[in-house]
């Protein structure tokens, strides 16, 4: 018990003397991830985040896999175009089976919507066909992001952080 006490005493200095900081930045377990060939729909995501939001842009499903395999946490979204419908699929449903933790979301032109219930059976969580209507992906990937702990925050100061009040 008192190493608890010690312990706790020890995060609760550190907050006020480091209150100041800004730890927005914390490097967390999930990222948000963007796989599509030109960056028009991260710059859309981009203009629908609030404060712009930073995101890892990816141009490829490999290099994509490969961010996810850093940050298996992620909130992913992917483009689907006509020559990677297959692979695709093959990816969200090994994201569902090597990574839990991550979300998928599918973006794609309208003439590719029929592709919608085929990606969700695969495991995306939503599906978006218009750069203008990505409010729900954002609203999704911030609640998915804002639920991941700090990698760099022990037991305690996890616990601290969920206590409905503030430590002095």
């Amino acid at each position: 018990m008192n190493d608890f006490v010690a312990e706790l005493a020890r995060v609760q200095w550190s907050r006020r003397n480091l209150k100041s900081c800004d730890f927005s930045y914390a490097m967390r377990a999930g990222r948000l991830i963007v796989c599509e060939k030109t960056g028009s729909w991260a710059h859309a995501l981009r203009q629908a985040m609030p404060g712009g939001g930073r995101m890892y842009e990816t141009r490829s499903l490999p290099d994509c896999w490969d961010e996810l395999a850093r940050s298996p946490a992620s909130f992913v979204m992917i483009e689907v175009t006509p020559t990677n419908v297959e692979p695709l699929l093959e990816m969200l449903a090994r994201m569902r089976r090597h990574y839990p933790a991550a979300r998928g979301v599918v973006v794609a032109g309208r003439e590719l919507r029929s592709f919608q219930w085929l990606v969700r059976e695969a495991g995306a969580i939503h599906f978006a066909s218009s750069p203008r209507r990505l409010a729900t992906v954002v609203q999704l990937a911030e609640r998915h992001l804002a639920a991941l702990p700090d990698e760099d925050l022990s037991l305690t100061e996890r616990i601290l952080d969920r206590l409905p009040w503030k430590s002095v």
